[in-house]
């Protein structure tokens, strides 16, 4: 037979419903498409109770929430830098000014006046700041005596000259008494103001005295000489050199110092015996450098008696209430001070390196 087999056209598979080809990979996930949200029907709106325009109005008042919490905002602000602003106003005159003793004239008190640490230009037991300080508490009418609190072991013989005549003289002027009131120690340049007061109270373990005057320095020409260094200092005038430690001493010019230092011995010993007169037991060692205990002191005439600040103003005075007038440097200044040194130390470091004429 010769019929020949044609398949037919519908049997053939379907090739647009066929499945393609499965990727190498995993189907891709589908995302859905992003559509734009469909506006609140009106009668959902209406049934809500929103009435028309509401997106406005809900838009301005969250505007306007926003405006009045950046308002808020900017007065906390501003209300931060003022507060800030008066801090600062208030340290700065806290800072450039001197507190001064506050008191009712009409009350009675006892005036009190610090000397502590070295008594020396521009520290705050020198002589400008003790006497300014003395004549605001004389000129105090409530002010029944003036109370000298020392803890000092000295220093300069000019400062404390100047406190001591100041002393007299506001003494004779106000006709109030002065009591010195010695801490820990009252040596030397201290023991010397000390003197001018009516009466010195001490602890019993005070130190007490001093009273001699030094010069001191050192010399190291045998240095120089073992480590082969030439000492190259020219001078205008024999004694222009005089105490320089690089360079010998000679027996003259030791003999003119120590003469000096005799001659300001003699003027602190007269002013002890000036002020402690017919009190002071003297004795071979009273003026020899030595000190002594509060407790030594007295039965030396000294000093008067033991006692403390809070002593005097109860036992003595009579007025308990105590009014400091102790004159300090201010923050500022001490800061002026300080840059003033660190400057000052910058200039003669570069002054070195040139010979100086002095």
């Amino acid at each position: 037979m010769t019929d020949s087999f044609k398949p037919d056209p519908s049997d053939a598979p379907d090739q647009s419903a066929a499945p393609a080809q499965a990727p190498l990979a995993g189907p891709e996930p589908s995302v859905p498409p992003v559509r734009p949200a469909a506006p609140i029907p009106a009668a959902t709106a209406a049934a809500a109770g929103l009435t028309p325009g509401w997106e406005r109005a809900t838009l301005e008042k969250l505007a306007f929430a926003a405006l009045r919490e950046q308002q808020a905002a900017r007065r906390w602000r501003n209300f931060i830098r003022l507060a800030w602003l008066l801090a600062l106003v208030v340290g700065g005159w806290l800072a450039f000014s001197r507190t001064a003793p506050v008191t009712d004239k009409s009350s009675p008190h006892t005036a009190v006046v610090e000397i502590k640490g070295e008594i020396a230009a521009g520290a705050d037991a020198s002589a400008e700041f003790v006497v300014a300080a003395m004549r605001s508490a004389f000129e105090d009418e409530g002010a029944q005596a003036v109370v000298l609190l020392i803890n000092s072991p000295g220093g300069s013989p000019v400062q404390a000259g100047i406190i001591n005549d100041e002393i007299r003289r506001l003494k004779e002027k106000h006709k109030k008494p002065v009591y010195a009131v010695v801490e820990e120690s009252c040596a030397s340049a201290a023991y010397y103001i000390a003197a001018a007061a009516d009466q010195i109270f001490v602890d019993k373990a005070s130190i007490v005295g001093s009273i001699g005057v030094l010069m001191d320095g050192f010399g190291f020409t045998g240095l120089m000489d073992k480590v082969g260094v030439e000492r190259r200092l020219l001078t205008a005038g024999e004694n222009k050199g005089f105490l320089d430690p690089f360079s010998p001493q000679t027996e003259k010019q030791r003999a003119f110092a120590q003469a000096m230092l005799d001659q300001i011995h003699k003027q602190f010993i007269a002013v002890v015996k000036a002020g402690r007169g017919e009190r002071l037991k003297e004795s071979p060692d009273t003026f020899s450098g030595l000190f002594w205990t509060g407790e030594q002191a007295v039965a030396m005439g000294l000093a008067d008696q033991l006692g403390n600040l809070d002593f005097v103003a109860r036992e003595v005075v009579k007025a308990e209430e105590l009014v400091d007038y102790t004159r300090r440097d201010n923050v500022a200044e001490r800061l002026a001070k300080r840059f003033g040194a660190a400057f000052g130390e910058g200039a003669v470091r570069a002054l070195k390196s040139v010979p100086a004429l002095r």
